[in-house]
């Protein structure tokens, strides 16, 4: 039981002999999360959902099945991840810290729905909605998903103090247009709360113009509160793009330095290159990426064995 144990852990990891098999289930289920996600928004179709409600119930079972099984496979084994290798905690704590874990809890979503359906009654458009939350299970095989997760996670402190500028700049537009239209537009700015929503349209730049403001002061506020809107949402676009360029940055330098490591004795063993492979799909590189990396090292070396002047081997 403990080898089929550790064999599941090495599957889910996908890393050394087992990467293949790995990467083949990751390829299978997020094929069955895309499919789900397609037969989920048709079946909102009514005429579709009547015609086609077998094939629809079917697929719905049998993904739930599999993503339950897979639900359970990955609460099972996690023990024996390799990053619980020299942990002192128990198998139990281990298991407990998986099941609140991000991913754990979306791998739970995804088919909680469906189960809440047998037991309890709930509204079918509210569990439609509840089921295309299963595409939140790509974050677990999307190395891009990971890059944008990891870099909200970094910037978290300088998004929340952009997030903050942001939210005052939209009292203060609610304010200012409240004080200026709601003795003219009492309907549309009768409250600051009311004339949030023009702040909000206006403050994120899309602009729908079903409020607006009529008078020459107010529309003099309006191209005002615009012009500051566009530096306002640039600030956490800017933010993220620059993050995410950095994440992209630091897994490729984390592989140089590996492979750096690997050709200090002028060439690659079998080994080296299993490790560098899993480190490559790992950290999401392209082979491209890798093997450009692997030349550019190696080339390196050598050209550092020989003087520039003479052309001699240094020792």
């Amino acid at each position: 039981m403990h080898r089929l144990r550790n064999y599941t852990a090495r599957v889910f990891e996908g890393n050394g002999k087992y990467r293949r098999i790995g990467r083949a289930l990751d390829v299978f289920l997020m094929s069955l999360i895309m499919v789900n996600v397609v037969a989920i928004v048709l079946e909102s179709v009514g005429p579709l959902a009547k015609q086609y409600h077998h094939e629809f119930l079917m697929i719905e079972l049998i993904s739930v099945g599999i993503f339950t099984l897979e639900y359970v496979l990955r609460l099972w084994s996690c023990v024996d991840k390799s990053v619980h290798k020299e942990s002192p905690l128990t198998n139990s704590k281990i298991r407990i810290r998986y099941f609140f874990s991000p991913l754990a809890l979306i791998d739970l979503i995804a088919i909680l729905p469906t189960i809440l359906m047998v037991f309890v009654s709930v509204d079918l458009r509210f569990l439609r909605v509840l089921r295309l939350m299963r595409i939140f299970k790509l974050t677990r095989y999307s190395r891009a998903m990971q890059l944008l997760l990891n870099s909200f996670k970094e910037e978290s402190s300088s998004l929340l103090a952009a997030f903050f500028i942001m939210a005052v700049v939209l009292i203060i537009a609610s304010c200012g247009i409240y004080l200026i239209e709601h003795d003219v537009q009492p309907d549309k700015f009768g409250s600051i709360p009311a004339a949030m929503w023009w702040a909000m349209v206006t403050l994120t730049t899309v602009g729908y113009g079903d409020v607006v403001p009529v008078t020459p002061l107010g529309r003099l506020f309006g191209g005002a509160i615009t012009l500051v809107s566009m530096g306002m949402v640039a600030i956490p676009t800017g933010l993220l793009a620059s993050s995410f360029s950095e994440q992209l940055r630091k897994r490729r330098q984390v592989f140089t330095d590996a492979v750096h490591e690997a050709v200090e004795d002028g060439h690659l063993s079998p080994v080296e290159e299993e490790h560098l492979e899993n480190l490559r799909y790992k950290l999401g590189l392209s082979q491209q990426e890798a093997n450009k990396a692997i030349h550019n090292e190696l080339k390196n070396r050598n050209r550092n064995l020989y003087c520039r002047h003479c052309g001699k081997r240094q020792d």
